[in-house]
């Protein structure tokens, strides 16, 4: 990229992006924790730092809030269990993204039931840290003061609920895998017997 066009796209930053960082930063502090906040907008700038252009954008507020968005969602993703008020906060942001079919919002709600539901089934003291954990949000110290036992043993409860959720998850995915080439199985046996 040549040095007038990165001139231009560092004018664009500065007129269309560097104003809403505040906004940004209030809005993103609701969902994340202080300490996560400057890597968001770190990562934030340097994925707007890698465009090769700026003439596509409409609204530099909308885009830097939806790459800021963009980038606490993978960064969800990757951490694999969140807290469900987290993910509920970022989902009710306002800003226009594509929508998801009523058959993906449909399949979403029943995998939170699921999940839900596994959590419910969790033995008692492994469910009520997990819960304050990663429904509630709590610190593993705030968790371990709160029940008057050690971090270690938080660690570890949230560790064992894990497992226990996602061998679920795996067992029921194996059974319906079963139960579907079962039901392949019974097609091809009733459509050969009634070629003959």
């Amino acid at each position: 990229m040549n040095r007038e066009k990165r001139a231009q796209i560092i004018a664009w930053v500065g007129r269309e992006i560097l104003p809403h960082e505040a906004d940004v930063r209030a809005w993103l502090l609701r969902t994340l924790d202080p300490d996560d906040l400057e890597d968001v907008i770190q990562e934030t700038y340097c994925q707007i730092a890698g465009l090769k252009g700026v003439s596509h954008i409409a609204s530099g507020r909308a885009y830097f809030f939806t790459a800021a968005r963009s980038i606490v969602l993978m960064r969800l993703r990757r951490a694999r269990v969140v807290s469900i008020e987290s993910v509920t906060e970022i989902e009710n942001t306002g800003i226009a993204m594509d929508e998801p079919t009523p058959e993906r919002v449909v399949a979403a709600r029943r995998e939170l039931e699921r999940v839900q539901r596994l959590i419910a089934e969790l033995p008692d003291r492994c469910r009520r840290i997990f819960e304050l954990r990663k429904v509630d949000g709590l610190s593993q110290r705030e968790v371990a003061e709160q029940l008057g036992v050690t971090e270690f043993v938080i660690g570890n409860e949230v560790a064992k609920g894990m497992k226990l959720i996602l061998q679920s998850i795996a067992d029921g995915d194996r059974k319906t895998a079963r139960a579907m080439a079962r039901m392949g199985y019974d097609e091809r046996a009733r459509n050969s017997t009634s070629d003959q």
